[in-house]
């Protein structure tokens, strides 16, 4: 479905993913204390004080705030790289997996469609483990009831799931080359550590955050800017300086409050990373891949198969 595009207005005045609701109540409070000082000017109080407008430079200010900024979107787009390489890791699995490994019978088809089906379960796992959230009905419907028992007491579910698909391959390797050849082993592991160093960058950007003393001291620097603000604009704009104060105000604490949104891609909020999409999107990718690929055979169909791969194998060898 094509995306309707907006015009400029229209985005400028849209709510939904703005930062608006976080910074309105703050906004007009400084308004508020704008109009404030030009009751004060207007009784000739000495409330116009231009020199003050010097204190704190707004090129000062501003380098601080697209440092925060730059900081903050930094961590994002490697947040979305790093979901990207595990959405292209568990693409790569379940084809190898489908492709390299045999099997015999029935069971073995079983098998190998439940360690594939591990696949974006992990990554649901790692969703509600970046999100701090228990494991619960989401995996339950998903893995067995000895699974999800292990899950649930496990302190890290992703890593949980990542060493039973390793254990998966270890198995199908210690059967011998006519189920999974010695050559295929790496290509197979190297995915499974890629999804695990994925995991672990993720579990890197969640756990360092930007230094506490950084983002307050910040913070201060824009709240006293915009309560100095008004001292020098009352005598050139008089009764529109609560104006002028409430909209570079909205500007100043807008792109503050955006820096602290996107500092934590894997959140809930409307303009983190889309994790429920795309763990939506990989599960019922994989089913489909299943659906098509590994349709389950019957005990004929596998023995007739087996057959043709021996008589394919004594051929070969004569």
């Amino acid at each position: 479905m094509k995306r309707k595009k907006k015009s400029n207005l229209g985005v400028a005045l849209q709510l939904k993913g703005s930062v608006v609701s976080s910074i309105y109540k703050q906004v007009l409070c400084l308004g508020l204390f704008g109009f404030f000082m030009s009751i004060l000017h207007y009784f000739k109080l000495p409330v116009s004080q231009p020199v003050l407008g010097t204190i704190i430079p707004s090129i000062v200010l501003g380098l601080l705030l697209v440092f925060r900024t730059n900081t903050a979107y930094e961590r994002f787009w490697e947040g979305r790289k790093l979901w990207g390489s595990l959405v292209n890791d568990t693409r790569n699995m379940a084809w190898q997996m489908a492709v390299m490994i045999e099997e015999s019978d029935p069971d073995d088809r079983n098998q190998k469609v439940e360690a594939i089906r591990l696949l974006p379960i992990f990554l649901v796992a790692c969703k509600l483990h970046l999100r701090s959230v228990a494991v619960g009905e989401e995996l339950e419907a998903r893995v067995t009831r000895e699974q999800f028992l292990i899950l649930k007491k496990s302190r890290n579910p992703p890593l949980q799931i990542a060493t039973w698909i390793g254990d998966y391959i270890q198995t199908q390797y210690k059967r011998g080359d006519n189920f999974l050849h010695f050559n295929h082993v790496p290509f197979l592991q190297r995915n499974v550590k890629g999804i695990i160093d994925s995991l672990g960058g993720c579990e890197r950007i969640l756990r360092t955050p930007l230094p506490l003393a950084y983002t307050i001291h910040l913070r201060q620097l824009v709240l006293i800017y915009c309560l100095l603000l008004p001292f020098p604009l009352l005598k050139d704009l008089g009764w529109g300086t609560g104006f002028f104060v409430a909209l570079i105000s909205f500007t100043l604490l807008g792109i503050e409050e955006i820096g602290i949104e996107i500092e934590n891609p894997f959140g809930y909020d409307i303009n983190d990373l889309p994790l429920d999409g795309i763990c939506n999107n990989m599960i019922n990718e994989i089913e489909e891949y299943i659906e098509l690929n590994l349709p389950s055979q019957t005990d004929d169909q596998l023995s007739k198969l087996e057959g043709s791969k021996l008589e394919s194998s004594h051929y070969k060898s004569t």
